[in-house]
């Protein structure tokens, strides 16, 4: 398709490297950068289903560098940050935080900003938190997933981007809203409002980091289970919002990232993933690393997985260069 040069301003990415570069930039380079500016609400009339009219939204900030956790959001949108030099590639990212928070700067705008420089535009989702007030609690996360993949593919020569090279990545509690969308994708969630509802919400690969994957007791994380279902959720339930035991043949491709010392998600949820898909016959790339903990993002040093993740979209088709 022809890209769409009229607005490739970069959205605080002074320093990005050139499309195609095997090498962004580093965590340090990137997180000092103001946010982008730019935003796409997913709900013009607002999201069905609200029962809390008293909900609103904060970001309190706190540790060292200030890392801010947004909770309360009634408005489902995301923030978009343009590559100086588009390549084609376009990835939702969707932060963790236990389905309570978003970790909306450690796994969200830093996030963008790294894939920003490499020339992929970058989507970061603000996400209704489902135990906050909201009729389809369980499956209002992944309606806000499904309808922006569906709003990047509707406005793709806005952004720049191949409407079929549309990924998603997700961290923790959000790389289980990006399995479920990988594995759920056309799942009927909220009602069609507008032509942009008609379109395919499978995302091209995927890429849960560290994710939670299973509900099931002894593997899943507990605080993502009971907010997303409940602590007494049924059978039924277990089994759907597992997100292994929802792997098919058309699955897309995996990126996966987990640390082995993981004391709040632990790995066995990555690795019940990684065998349900090879059984699939899906392909998946796996990086296991000794230590690193849980929230690592782009932070730790010894779990450098950016460049390897950008040679994997690469290989996968997801950009060109």
């Amino acid at each position: 398709m022809t890209i769409d040069r009229r607005t490739l301003l970069s959205a605080g990415l002074i320093t990005a490297a050139a499309a195609g570069s095997a090498r962004a930039v580093t965590p340090q380079e990137v997180m000092p950068l103001p946010d982008t500016t730019e935003y796409i609400d997913l709900w013009p009339k607002g999201p069905a289903g609200r029962l809390n009219p008293a909900l609103s939204e904060t970001s309190p900030a706190s540790g060292e560098p200030p890392m801010r956790r947004t909770s309360g959001i009634v408005n489902p949108r995301m923030a978009v940050y343009r590559p100086k030099n588009p390549n084609g590639g376009a990835m939702l990212i969707i932060p963790g935080g236990g389905y309570r928070i978003v970790s909306i700067d450690n796994e969200g705008h830093y996030i963008a900003r790294y894939l920003a420089a490499a020339g992929i535009t970058a989507f970061v989702l603000f996400y209704r938190m489902p135990a906050e007030g909201w009729a389809n609690q369980a499956d209002a996360p992944l309606a806000d997933a499904q309808r922006a993949i569906r709003l990047i593919r509707a406005h793709a020569r806005t952004y720049g981007v191949d409407p079929v090279r549309v990924g998603a990545m997700g961290f923790s509690a959000g790389g289980h809203l990006c399995c479920s969308l990988a594995t759920r994708y056309a799942a009927n969630v909220y009602p069609a409002g507008d032509a942009a509802d008609a379109l395919d919400a499978r995302p091209a690969l995927f890429a849960p980091i560290y994710p939670v994957v299973s509900m099931r007791p002894g593997i899943t994380h507990t605080g993502s289970r009971d907010n997303l279902i409940g602590a007494n959720a049924d059978e039924a339930k277990l089994a759907l919002y597992s997100t292994d035991e929802q792997v098919t043949a058309e699955t897309p491709p995996a990126f996966i990232v987990h640390a082995e010392d993981d004391k709040t998600v632990p790995v066995e949820n990555s690795l019940r993933l990684r065998a349900a898909l090879r059984k699939a016959g899906v392909a998946v790339e796996t990086h296991l690393y000794p230590d690193g903990g849980h929230g690592f993002g782009l932070r730790y040093p010894k779990a450098q997985w950016g460049d390897l993740f950008l040679a994997f979209a690469k290989n996968r088709g997801l950009y060109n260069g």
